[in-house]
């Protein structure tokens, strides 16, 4: 009984250090990053499971950065870049983040209202959209600080649901195992931009903004002290938060790999086309797991990325900001996340799939990423801004090798839409 309720207890613990590191790490298999992993799986079977180990301490890397900068300057990245560094700079990233958030939002809008009308077709998607559009919105506006972040930290609970899909379908084990240990590598474009697509969706700059600044939300709201225990605590929540948007995404892409690679499905564009593609061949479980995975998410990655929007906004116009303040206190950055949801409502109006938002989004992101993770690494060893709490050589290598991987992922890329 004691042994029960000291685990029980060291759960409890565990599960209270986890914060906006599971947030951010959670949020980063929206919607759009299901798609992208769904087409990866789809084309390429479990040749492309190796990436997420490969990924995993790049991401640790960045976050971590991010969330220190938050803890120990009690600024937002924003901030940092508005005090530090030349204005062009901060308005060249704001320039071309507005719109790669939006039309992030407009894609994993436009798929959660999909998925609804899979689940119930007599409603219209775009309906579903609204609806989805108009609870979101009422719940940052609304809603305090700890209620928004104790809601999206249970939201994370719906990933699971990928977890679970392979082992209610047949798996080659013995080969998931070797392709995960031992890459193999297809020598052609498509292999290469699936893994460019992989790394772009995973390291994503809107997460580092948000990161910075849920660690200063973090901080004011349970007024943190900046020293070793704090410190510990974030960074086992970046470890944990990371690991747990890994561990889904390579399930994502295993499901893929075994059910429409093997089922001779290789072409996945949206996440609908996912869920549909399933449902013959892997079961209603798995096809309704899918799908309410999709709209979970949606509920999750988008009050994230419009809050970092509104993050950065509210930050470059030195306007009240964060989650804790009633709209009354801080209108402008509630009426940037409005906009934002609207925008990325009213995109597919436009006549932009979207596919092709993704496609919008994963350039305006591979432009803004090597600069973000350059400026980033270079704050972190500023002692000036960081004191006694600048990289270790562990940081700057890993910083350093995710600098080199995003830099040439982003050259692939534009190589790429170029091309195309």
């Amino acid at each position: 009984m004691e042994t029960n309720e000291k685990k029980a207890g060291s759960i409890k613990k565990f599960w209270s250090t986890l914060g906006p590191g599971l947030i951010t790490g959670a949020s980063d298999d929206d919607p759009s990053g299901i798609a992208t992993y769904t087409q990866a799986g789809a084309a390429f079977g479990s040749q492309l499971l190796w990436s997420a180990l490969v990924s995993y301490p790049l991401m640790v890397s960045i976050q971590e950065m991010c969330a220190r900068i938050g803890l120990v300057t009690n600024h937002g990245l924003t901030g940092i870049i508005k005090h530090y560094y030349p204005k062009f700079l901060l308005y060249a990233i704001l320039f071309i983040s507005f719109p790669s958030i939006t039309l992030n939002i407009g894609a994993d809008i436009a798929g959660m209202g999909a998925v609804g009308n899979l689940l119930f077709p007599a409603v219209p998607a775009f309906s579903f959209s609204i609806i989805f559009t108009l609870l979101i919105l009422y719940s940052v506006i609304f809603w305090s600080y700890h209620k928004i972040s104790l809601i999206l930290k249970w939201l994370c609970i719906t990933l699971v649901s990928y977890i679970l899909i392979p082992f209610l379908i047949d798996v080659n084990w013995s080969r998931v195992l070797q392709d995960t240990f031992f890459p193999t590598f297809t020598p052609d474009k498509a292999y290469f931009m699936a893994l460019v697509g992989i790394l772009g969706t995973t390291i994503s700059p809107y997460l580092f903004f948000w990161q910075a600044s849920m660690e200063v939300e973090e901080r004011n709201e349970k007024r943190l002290i900046v020293d070793k225990k704090n410190m510990d605590n974030m960074e086992a929540d970046v470890r944990g938060g990371m690991l747990f948007t890994n561990v889904v995404f390579y399930f994502i892409i295993l499901t893929a790999g075994t059910v429409l690679f093997n089922g001779g499905i290789h072409n996945i564009n949206t996440v609908e086309e996912a869920a549909r593609a399933l449902r013959p061949l892997a079961g209603d479980y798995a096809y309704l797991l899918f799908a309410l995975g999709v709209i979970g998410t949606g509920f999750l990655a988008i009050p994230v990325l419009a809050g970092s929007l509104s993050y950065m906004i509210a930050e470059t116009f030195d306007w009240n900001e964060g989650f804790d303040k009633k709209y009354s206190e801080a209108p402008g950055f509630y009426l940037t996340m409005g906009l934002s949801l609207l925008i990325g409502l009213l995109i597919h109006l436009t006549g932009i799939s979207p596919v092709q938002a993704l496609i919008y989004t994963a350039v305006l992101y591979g432009v803004t990423a090597p600069v973000l993770i350059a400026l980033i690494m270079h704050i972190c060893n500023n002692k000036k801004i960081m004191g006694s709490y600048t990289n270790n050589g562990w940081s700057n290598f890993f910083g350093g090798m995710t600098f080199v991987v995003m830099t040439l992922s982003s050259l692939m890329l534009l190589w790429y839409a170029l091309e195309k």
